[in-house]
Order: C-alpha cells, then structure tokens, then sequence
C-alpha cells in the first residue's frame, strides 16, 4: 500500500482531521503526516430513504464542511464517517448497555458491511469524497461472551457496538477486504483522495 499521495499533500498544504475518532488520529499519525485535530457538530440523522451507503458519503462531506468553513484557506480537511450495516440497516452506535448486547445478538453468526466514508474539503467545499466497504464474517458467540464483552464498556463509542482491533478480535471469523476500513480509516483510499485533492488544489484539474 503507497501513502505517497497523502504525503506529498500534507507537505504542500497544512491537513486537519475533522473526526474526534481516536482509531482515525492514530491510523493517520502512523502514515507520517502531520495534521490537527478539529471537530463542528453536524446534524447524523439518516435522511428517509436515504441509502446506508449514500448517508455515509454524505456525513463524510458534511463533517468536512464544517471544519472547512471554520480553517485557514491553505488548510485541507479530512472528513470521515463508518458505519455497519446488516441487511440493508444501518447499526450505529449503542445508547446504552442494553443496545449494545442486542446489536451484538444480532451480529452473531451474521455478514455485515462497514463502510467508511471519507471526503476532503478546503474553504471553497468538497474537493473529494469516496467510500471504501469490508465484508465482516462473525463467529457465532454466546449471550455470556456478548455480556462479558459489553461489560469492558469497549463496544459503547463504537458503530456495531464492537473494536475489531481490541477485545471485540474475538467476534471476527474473518474479513473480506481492508483492516483499516473497519478501523476507521482506509489509508488506500485516502491516498488516492489525497492525489485527486493535490491536482485540484496545484493545477485546478483531478485528470
């Protein structure tokens, strides 16, 4: 995987990362850019009608818009949303404990999506959005083995109510597609993102 494109941008225009995500502020870290952290609250609620993956894309932007509107022209904005989704709905964030264990019944022995999102704007809106999905297998787990889970207070910030890179590992049979997509932030498609926002900002093409 080449991060090229991403660094090269971060060189030639400051980057603030519009998601308050620490699984983001680290993948991103790691890359070896240098960003700041900047968040604007943005109204989640999914539209009727409104296609999982289509609402997605959209927070994405919105969330990027807004730190936008609020930078230093020479600033570029990463915007990003994750959701899961099984059968069509879209499983956020739990509430509460309760939620939490009957998402996670759910989830049980199922294949779901995540699909995360990603958009990058500057002070004149949206240079570029796009969206990255993962094909999650879980294991088939007990109602104990959910409640011991829950009880780590790990699944309570988290779409799906589970971290695939913590004490969730053990819900996972296996994916199909990118790690860092579940995670939060999918690096390759935030490197060709980056390299269509460079053109756009240098030469005002993405050809």
């Amino acid at each position: 995987m080449t991060t090229d494109a991403i660094i090269a941008l971060s060189r030639d225009r400051r980057l603030v990362l519009g998601s308050r995500s620490p699984r983001r502020v680290q993948l991103l870290a790691e890359l070896g850019v240098v960003f700041r952290q900047a968040v604007s609250e943005i109204d989640e609620a999914q539209q009727l009608g409104e296609d999982p993956f289509r609402y997605a894309v959209r927070l994405a932007e919105d969330k990027a818009r807004g730190v936008a509107r609020l930078c230093d022209p020479d600033e570029i904005v990463i915007g990003g949303d994750t959701v899961v989704v099984l059968e069509g709905i879209i499983l956020g964030k739990p509430s509460n404990r309760d939620e939490a264990v009957a998402t996670l019944l759910k989830l049980s022995g199922e294949q779901h999506t995540v699909c995360t999102a990603l958009a990058l704007a500057n002070g004149t809106g949206i240079l570029c959005s796009g969206a990255e999905n993962t094909e999650v297998y879980f294991n088939r787990v007990t109602s104990e083995q959910i409640e011991r889970y829950v009880d780590t207070g790990e699944p309570m910030d988290k779409a799906g109510a589970y971290g695939i890179q913590g004490m969730g590992a053990f819900l996972v049979d296996r994916i199909e597609g990118n790690l860092d997509n579940v995670v939060g932030l999918p690096r390759a498609l935030l490197d060709s993102l980056a390299r269509k926002a460079h053109r756009l900002v240098l030469h005002g093409t993405d050809c």
